[in-house]
């Protein structure tokens, strides 16, 4: 997390991974509301659903990775910028699709933005390669996020700007401030090629790289995360013992019921019927954004779907692929098909 800062760029020029871990290490070992505060948070520390012991700085202060709220966009037939393999999220409401390339949000993490009349937050967590998109309405009360530059299992803490309730990105769940409690709703989308939605939709919107330019777009400054063996120290949890817990694993919510299930068993299966008409399919190939020095040159991962069949309707159904410490962390009984018995 800590690349993404407002002083990011200078940050990797003149610092090593191991200063900034040690870096982040300090800034959390005093973690508390005070502390909190004096970074200019005026989040209601008094409700909370998880202990303050437990969220962690990244090493950027709050608003240090700038999130995305006048999103300018071009024509997917147009861009050049693009590698064909490279991960975009699809999102489709009513007539209106778009994407949003993960070259961008690894330097942003957030946008806040509306498809169609539905305003809505994209958004990705690199340390967490969990890419969800949250309806932006809560009752009455439009919400738009910022980046708190904190963590939770090393998974992004998201802010709201209106009560400055924090909010945990792969869950959706408010765990500090008003709305400590509460649930986002996430809406589907998923990850694909940009080559095959370039193919599918030349006319549709595509998220263009902020001018000007403030980040280094087109490079990875996670250089070889997903190839580690275990996630960066700034995870303080348990890892699971019988899978890499850098695998990749797919996780589907239908309704209340979660399913997981490994990248690699969609991949040799080509999908899986689970309950109640749910699938699981194997879509292709794309590239790491969390491999090399360039976004563009990451080996080879793959992207599914995940629909609900119920007649000749298919429902898309919200799910992530993500890694499979983060599947422990959050819901550490949940089985992992590839894995274990269901």
């Amino acid at each position: 997390m800590w690349p993404l800062g407002t002083t990011g760029a200078a940050l990797l020029r003149s610092m090593t991974l191991v200063s900034l871990l040690a870096l982040a290490f300090a800034s959390s070992g005093h973690a508390s509301p005070e502390r909190w505060q004096r970074g200019g948070f005026i989040t209601d520390f008094s409700k909370s659903t998880v202990d303050f012991k437990d969220i962690f700085s990244g090493g950027p202060p709050k608003d240090g990775i700038p999130s995305i709220d006048e999103p300018q966009f071009e024509t997917a037939s147009t861009i050049t910028w693009l590698d064909g393999r490279e991960p975009v999220i699809r999102l489709e409401q009513g007539d209106v699709i778009k994407a949003y390339p993960l070259q961008i949000l690894i330097w942003h993490e957030i946008v806040n933005d509306r498809i169609d009349d539905l305003p809505v937050a994209v958004t990705y967590c690199p340390l967490c390669n969990s890419s969800i998109v949250f309806d932006r309405r809560l009752d009455s009360e439009l919400l738009d996020f910022g980046t708190t530059g904190l963590l939770r299992n090393s998974d992004l803490v998201m802010y709201d700007r209106q009560s400055e309730t924090w909010w945990q990105q792969f869950t959706g769940e408010g765990i500090v401030g008003t709305h400590a409690g509460r649930e986002l709703k996430m809406i589907p989308s998923r990850v694909v090629a940009f080559a095959d939605f370039k193919k599918a939709h030349p006319n549709a919107e595509v998220l263009a790289r902020p001018v000007p330019a403030r980040r280094n777009y087109g490079h990875n400054p996670y250089l070889g995360y997903d190839s580690r063996s275990a996630p960066y120290p700034l995870y303080k949890g348990d890892l699971p013992g019988d899978i890499n817990p850098m695998a990749r694993v797919v996780i589907l919510r239908n309704g209340d019921t979660l399913i997981a299930a490994t990248l690699e068993h969609i991949r040799q299966n080509g999908a899986l019927e689970l309950e109640d008409g749910v699938s699981l399919r194997w879509t292709g190939e794309i590239s790491s954004i969390l491999d090399k020095g360039k976004t563009d040159a990451g080996r080879s991962i793959g992207s599914v779907d995940a629909v609900k069949t119920s007649g000749s309707d298919e429902v898309p159904l919200v799910h992530d692929v993500t890694f499979a410490f983060v599947v422990h962390a959050f819901h550490p009984e949940l089985p992992i098909l590839g894995i274990k018995s269901p």
